[in-house]
């Protein structure tokens, strides 16, 4: 059964949206300022690794934009952006505070949304993509310190966050320290 087939319009828009959403979430968990630049571009970075990273993963690939056709991945993205800004306005979600728990709704959804619809091995990798965005961006920049000097990998706020959202999606949050 292929993606399409196997997911709701919906489903395949929270399955797509989520790992955006935890990169914004993560860069809310640290505020380091000037590092933001750097963790925004480590969470697009993360989630377009996906394609490379679980090639024989139909969810992420199905995710994914084709970047073979780059109309199509141009119009896929336009897309998704526009559809995830219309529901977070839906949402009222204005703040880093609602940002972070919508993420742990949508991910205690995925989780249940995985279990029932995706294999053990589609699931696991979904998984780990997903929380290689969240770590991928805690440590793409230092937290606090001044000018770069000082501060430390990765903030309270952040492994708070991470280990939040290992949780609620039932994975190892072990690899962030």
């Amino acid at each position: 059964m292929s993606f399409d087939e196997k997911f709701t319009e919906s489903e395949q828009q929270l399955l797509a949206a989520t790992p955006i959403l935890i990169g914004s979430a993560m860069v809310f968990a640290g505020s380091s300022g000037l590092g933001t630049v750097k963790e925004l571009f480590a969470s697009a970075k993360s989630y377009m690794a996906g394609l490379k990273d679980y090639p024989n993963n139909d969810i992420i690939q199905g995710v994914l934009p084709n970047m073979e056709d780059r109309g199509e991945a141009k119009a896929k993205a336009k897309a998704l952006r526009e559809q995830t800004v219309a529901r977070l306005k839906d949402k009222g979600i204005d703040s880093p505070e609602k940002i972070r728990a919508l993420l742990l709704d949508d991910s205690r959804d995925i989780a249940n949304l995985l279990k029932e619809k995706a294999s053990a091995g589609e699931a696991a990798e979904y998984k780990a993509w997903a929380m290689s965005v969240a770590e991928n961006v805690a440590k793409a920049a230092k937290e606090g310190g001044f000018l770069g000097f000082g501060g430390e990998q990765v903030s309270a706020g952040e492994k708070t966050l991470f280990a939040e959202l290992a949780s609620t999606l039932g994975t190892d949050s072990s690899s962030i320290s």
